[in-house]
């Protein structure tokens, strides 16, 4: 019967080793993962070391560590347990994997670099656990959300879903701009809100609701209007726009503050049983005026306050401009830029239209002058229109 010595001395047999000033030397030549239990890796680790624990290695590794031919350097913290994983990782078809002789320990004897990596809490790990079992997100990317800011133009029928499931994914910072009060006629779409605080600041109706539903997000408010005056300084510093505005003056502004700014716009936008949505990233597609140059005259843009909007359907199209969003700060899948997604609810259909910049496009064209931030209220109705 074979001892756990037999077993290690077997596995080292079938493996190649590396001393780890060889591995510090040519750190961009290889990927190191560290096969140590989480509790090993909270208190230290080499810097950009990819995470999983030896008794997941088997069925989470594929996911973390897709390309099977890339130079890969294991370690734990003496280098047993890195051998056998080093073996495993042979035995599922990784062709250029090393163990690190004397592990983590002789990594920190020997002056290298480590650091203390920064890492969930035991609560967020419960909370997110979701998101970390997807190899597209985990840790990593649930740290990115956390990190990452969002400023959603409205508290009303988009930014009400949108906002819900952001905070829940855990965005660290979420802004609100909004300078309306709760009103009954809300309630039968604007989720954000109930019939307790009809009459209260919707930003702040907003808060609590989101702060309530995870303490990890900031909600910074902003009640107030968004013009030429404030529009600059208020989107400076987020990293993504989630716009549920339904009047063409601010979408204007919005879209030449953005390209001023090269923060993307996740657009959304209903009417009675219709919806659509798309993403203006500045310079890289469309923006908003190579889709649309001009307003329509107010006759031919009435709003959901004139000609009503199926409850639910922004709940559809706000939690599209939501995966949108994640999808743009986590880098993920193909974000809607240059597509137009629209949604018909009356027969569920879905269709895609291709939307092209422009070059002659007086914004981001290949000669357009500089951006002038200035209020646009003259070009189709007087008044912002509650979503």
């Amino acid at each position: 019967m074979s001892t756990p010595r037999d077993l290690l001395n077997a596995a080292k047999a079938e493996i190649k080793e590396i001393d780890p000033n060889d591995v510090a030397a040519r750190l961009d030549h290889f990927t190191l993962l560290d096969v140590r239990e989480p509790e090993e890796y909270e208190q230290g680790a080499v810097p950009g070391a990819v995470h999983v624990a030896r008794g997941n290695l088997e069925f989470s590794v594929e996911g973390r560590l897709p390309d099977k031919d890339a130079p890969i350097a294991v370690y734990c913290a003496g280098g047993v347990r890195s051998a056998f994983a080093t073996k495993t990782l042979q035995d599922l078809g990784y062709t250029d994997v090393v163990s690190i002789i004397g592990g983590f320990n002789k990594w920190k004897d020997e002056g290298l670099p480590w650091t203390t990596p920064r890492v969930l809490s035991t609560e967020q790990r419960s909370r997110y656990q979701r998101h970390l079992l997807l190899p597209e997100v985990g840790e990593k990317g649930q740290m990115r959300l956390l990190d990452s800011k969002v400023l959603l133009l409205g508290a009303g029928g988009l930014g009400s879903p949108a906002a819900l499931y952001l905070a829940a994914a855990g965005v660290g910072t979420i802004g609100i701009i909004d300078m309306d009060v709760v009103d009954a006629s809300n309630l039968q779409r604007q989720i954000l809100h109930n019939v307790d605080r009809v009459g209260m600041r919707k930003v702040d109706s907003a808060k609590m609701t989101l702060t309530a539903m995870n303490p990890d997000v900031n909600v910074v408010t902003y009640d107030t209007r968004l013009g030429a005056d404030n529009v600059l300084d208020i989107i400076d510093g987020y990293d993504v726009i989630v716009d549920g505005t339904d009047n063409f003056p601010t979408r204007y502004l919005v879209n030449d503050a953005a390209l001023v700014k090269r923060i993307p716009v996740v657009h959304g936008s209903i009417f009675r049983f219709e919806g659509q949505a798309t993403v203006f990233n500045p310079y890289i597609g469309p923006c908003y005026r190579c889709m649309i140059p001009e307003p329509p005259p107010p006759e031919l843009a009435p709003s959901c306050a004139e000609a009503g909007v199926l409850g639910v359907l922004p709940g559809i199209v706000g939690s599209i401009q939501a995966v949108e969003t994640i999808k743009l700060l986590l880098e993920l899948g193909d974000p809607l830029v240059g597509r137009l997604l629209t949604y018909d609810s009356m027969d569920q259909s879905f269709r895609t239209f291709k939307v092209r910049r422009d070059p002659s496009c007086p914004a981001c064209g290949e000669n357009a002058g500089p951006i002038v931030i200035a209020e646009y209220d003259d070009l189709c109705m007087p008044h912002p229109v509650k979503v």
